[in-house]
């Protein structure tokens, strides 16, 4: 019996001390056998901003790794970040780090990159943008509020002045409403009565506010005004028409202007008519000489007189008597 109850002791206790390891190992290897091959990232900043070992690496609100190491290298500071295989980083995908709350920590966020790219390769080093974090937000809010606090004081030394002379824009304004309020009082009145008087339809204005008659005439007008600019608008398109034709060489003032044998012709015919008045001018040719020989004129006159003094002569004389005094007359 005592062997056997040995046995069974000895037994119980290598189960427990099997159990307790099994625990343990559990325990410090996250509840898995064998450790998960993973590839890993460097994501340099100028500061990483109490990032520590653990922390998350999320891609679109999504844990896919954690921050397996912090360090300094030269002049910034570098994450050593332990992605998960099965998930792939593109090779422009942006790392920032990101506050979780106000009194939370920071964890890696990275962006999805654009579709298509190709997967960063084991050890690669990511694009990495900054981000302000609390302490940055809190000193901008701080030097804004002090930016404001200045701009108040201004404005209320504006508005009330800084106990020197001239006060503030108050103190002028009443100032200036006690020295002028004789003028205040004599403006108010005579607006007063100018709104009287409109109300009474006396002067243009009343008369156009009150009167239906003038303002039927007014619309008559501006219907008239609105007729001519819809005419003029339609005389405008007309000129436009012409214009296009002669521009395309059509009808006779396009053919005048573009038809180089019209061209032609018509400087012949000006040169023509030059050339008869010309002519004329210098008395060549027999309408030259009727125009401009004196003599032809008074020899015109004599015959014209003959004539007369023969008809004269005719109501006493037979007709031959008078064919005969007719020739004489005139040879």
């Amino acid at each position: 019996m005592n062997t056997t109850q040995q046995t069974a002791r000895v037994g119980l206790f290598f189960l427990l001390g099997v159990a307790l390891v099994w625990v343990t190992f559990e325990t410090l290897s996250d509840g898995k056998i064998f450790a998960e091959r993973t590839h890993t990232l460097i994501a340099g900043f100028d500061d990483l901003k109490e990032l520590k070992n653990g922390d998350d690496v999320r891609q679109a609100g999504v844990k896919v790794g954690s921050v397996q190491l912090t360090r300094l290298a030269g002049r910034r500071a570098e994450a050593v970040l332990q992605i998960d295989p099965k998930v792939p980083i593109a090779s422009d995908a942006v790392a920032t780090i990101v506050m979780s709350g106000l009194i939370g920590g920071n964890y890696v966020a990275i962006d999805m990159g654009s579709n298509g790219a190709p997967s960063l390769p084991d050890g690669a080093e990511i694009r990495t943008a900054s981000t302000p974090d609390l302490n940055t937000l809190m000193s901008e809010i701080g030097g804004l509020g002090k930016q404001l606090q200045d701009s108040l004081g201004s404005f209320s030394k504006a508005i009330n002045g800084d106990g020197k002379a001239g006060g503030g824009i108050i103190q002028k304004l009443d100032k200036l409403v006690s020295d002028n309020s004789s003028r205040v009082d004599a403006t108010m009145a005579n607006l007063q009565e100018i709104t009287g008087k409109i109300n009474r339809g006396e002067g243009t204005l009343g008369k156009l506010v009150n009167d239906p008659k003038l303002h039927d005439e007014l619309l008559a007008a501006v219907t008239d005004i609105r007729s001519t600019a819809a005419q003029a608008k339609e005389f405008v398109a007309n000129a436009e028409g012409i214009m296009d034709q002669v521009k395309s060489g059509q009808g006779p003032l396009g053919t005048l202007v573009y038809d180089q044998k019209s061209a032609d012709d018509l400087k012949a015919s000006i040169a023509n008519i030059r050339a008869v008045s010309d002519k004329l001018a210098k008395g060549e040719g027999t309408l030259g000489k009727l125009i401009n020989d004196p003599g032809l004129y008074n020899s015109a006159q004599v015959t014209i007189k003959k004539v007369d003094r023969t008809l004269d002569g005719l109501s006493d004389s037979g007709p031959i008597t008078a064919v005969g005094i007719v020739v004489n007359a005139l040879f």
